[in-house]
């Protein structure tokens, strides 16, 4: 029989020693006080406390629980201000790191500056600066020649969070939300302790100058500046100067290749641009000399309302019967939609909406997805036109060929929506063959590329430059996780000409730009860097680049009969020399008929090799 082993006690303690496993022993109540979490562990612990100390610490240990009741978790409760909220999450609104910051903060006070122009009918003239006060500081300052700010509107515009006048308005404009150019103030006075200073004139009143702080507890500006400027430089515009902590690098994606992509947009706007690295003036000079038409705002459309807004616009419409609120509120529905959505719900025509229980709007709701009702209008929408974005394209890129796309107006959700695109395409290679009109085929060189063309035209191994574009506004971070790339991945390039490997960019010495113009751009964040992937967006956008894809096929395989022509004229060239002497020879002809031989041969065989 097996021995068992001598029991000898846990490892470190003595077997033949009394002790307590579960607790140890308290000398002065002899009374075990145990470990574990036993009934009475607090009440053991408080009476030990209080042999010890006569029960002072007992208040104390009771404060020091971590178990909280629900009237001190309630006295814990406040309300959270969205300039609070912001200032802990700016990476949101894309001031995620120095560089991001820096491109941020220019890019919504260009896009205010542009809207602002354009909605006054004036042809912009935007100046950018940035000047380096640190290593890791530096002054941004955006001026523009528009209409100008009202004074009393100023410190909201700039110092109020969520503050605008587009968030309700439902035609296209760049910005949307009213956040933009409050938090770059916000950023700016998080960094440097130090809020924007904003200069605006308008035609008829004198300049004014604000130095604002943003109140983030209460969501208000602060004014700490407010004078009146005798005179200005400019007889209407804005100036905002802010101090940041940010960093510069050129590249895809810095303020360098923002301004460059906005020109392409915004052919209309003329841009003077100094980096801080050389302090070099920059102008982008303007292609076109018109002002875009100005889009016309629309009532919503009923496909993109919700129940939850139905029922607010039930009780907040001034209509007093159902069929002239369904007129009157929604674009679109006229007395023979309202009749058959009414019917639909079983309700009745002279029904109050301020009256209507949630069910009956539910039934209503549910009747006007059933409904056929027309798209909405489209004059809500300011596409760039496909004139611009060839003349866009061209001050920009110096390539062989462009081609342009554009697509008729579509619908998600109840919102108009129009896909643009445009591509630009250089031959590889130093040499330029064209055509002219009776056949012949000229070889030139091409123009060396400028700072401005050289980041946007590749090499022909390398993917081609994706420019994607939404309300004019250039898109430059998140393209991985965007709409636009997915469909720009999704089309089979290999059938116009370019190389493509599975789920990847094709390849080749190419610009490729998609704009989309909508009321309302369905952005993946706050930050405005990449299009969500709805699948009416994605239709539209794969269908114009196959349009576009199309010509430029058409083109490549031109480009490649022209090559191939061109090489089999220049073989037959090199002889043509040694075939005029050998006729000299034969006919016995001078040496002025040869020439002449030879240059109606050459003509002959111009006029006969057709391409």
């Amino acid at each position: 029989m097996e021995k068992r082993p001598e029991n000898r006690g846990f490892r470190g303690v003595d077997p033949h020693r009394p002790h307590w496993s579960p607790g140890r022993w308290d000398r002065a109540k002899a009374t075990p006080i145990t470990r574990g979490p036993s009934r009475n562990s607090m009440e053991n612990a408080k009476s030990w406390i209080s042999t010890r100390s006569g029960g002072k610490l007992v208040a104390a240990l009771a404060a020091k629980s971590k178990h909280l009741t629900a009237e001190q978790m309630a006295a814990k409760q406040r309300e959270i201000s969205v300039s609070e909220f912001f200032a802990k999450n700016r990476h949101l609104l894309g001031f995620d790191n120095p560089r991001k910051a820096l491109l941020t903060t220019i890019k919504e006070a260009v896009d205010n500056s542009l809207d602002a122009c354009e909605e006054a009918g004036i042809l912009p003239e935007i100046l950018v600066e940035i000047h380096q006060l640190e290593e890791d500081r530096f002054r941004v300052v955006i001026e523009d020649n528009g209409p100008g700010i009202v004074k009393a509107q100023v410190p909201n515009i700039f110092g109020k969070l969520l503050y605008g006048s587009k968030f309700h308005s439902r035609r296209q404009s760049r910005g949307q939300q009213g956040i933009g150019i409050s938090a770059a103030g916000l950023y700016g006075q998080m960094t440097t302790g130090k809020g924007p200073l904003i200069v605006s004139k308008t035609k008829r009143g004198k300049a004014h100058r604000f130095q604002i702080q943003l109140d983030s507890t209460k969501n208000k500006p602060v004014i700490t500046k407010d004078d009146e400027l005798d005179e200005w430089h400019l007889k209407h515009g804005t100036r905002f100067e802010i101090n940041i902590e940010a960093r510069y690098q050129r590249g895809k994606g810095s303020v360098d290749d923002y301004i460059k992509q906005t020109a392409v947009a915004n052919p209309h706007a003329r841009f003077v641009y100094r980096a801080p690295v050389d302090e070099e003036e920059r102008v982008y000079d303007r292609a076109v000399k018109d002002v875009p038409e100005r889009a016309d705002e629309i009532k919503p459309h009923p496909y993109g309302v919700e129940l939850g807004e139905l029922m607010k616009m039930l009780r907040t419409t001034n209509s007093r019967w159902l069929s002239g609120f369904l007129q009157e509120e929604f674009c679109r529905v006229g007395p023979k939609v309202a009749k058959e959505i009414i019917a639909k719900a079983k309700l009745g025509e002279r029904s109050y909406p301020s009256r209507i229980a949630r069910e009956e709007a539910d039934a209503l709701y549910r009747a006007i997805q059933d409904t056929k009702i027309s798209a909405p209008p489209t004059t809500c929408l300011s596409p760039i036109g496909e004139e611009r974005i060839r003349e866009g394209l061209m001050k920009e890129c110096d390539a062989d060929f462009y081609s342009v796309a554009t697509r008729p107006p579509a619908v998600y959700r109840g919102n108009p929506f129009q896909i643009e695109v445009g591509i630009a395409w250089s031959k590889p290679g130093d040499d330029r063959l064209d055509v002219d009109e009776k056949g012949r085929i000229r070889k030139t060189k091409k123009k060396r590329g400028t700072f401005d063309t050289e980041d946007l035209l590749g090499n022909a191994d390398e993917p081609v430059r994706l420019l994607r574009f939404a309300n004019r506004v250039p898109l430059l971070s998140q393209q991985s996780g965007c709409g636009f790339t997915k469909a720009v991945i999704g089309t089979a390039w290999k059938n116009y000409g370019l190389s493509q490997s599975k789920g990847a960019l094709p390849l080749g010495s190419a610009v490729i730009l998609i704009h989309m113009a909508s009321v309302w751009v369905p952005f993946t964040s706050e930050a405005k860097e990449a299009i969500a992937p709805y699948n009416e967006i994605l239709k539209e956008v794969k269908l114009a680049l196959q349009e576009a894809g199309r010509k430029l096929g058409a083109h490549i395989r031109k480009n490649k009969r022209v090559a191939a022509e061109f090489e089999k004229r220049t073989y037959i060239e090199k002889y043509l020399p040694h075939v005029g002497i050998g006729l000299q020879e034969i006919l016995g002809i001078s040496d002025e008929d040869r020439e002449d031989l030879v240059n109606t041969l050459h003509e002959s065989m111009e006029n006969t090799r057709k391409i």
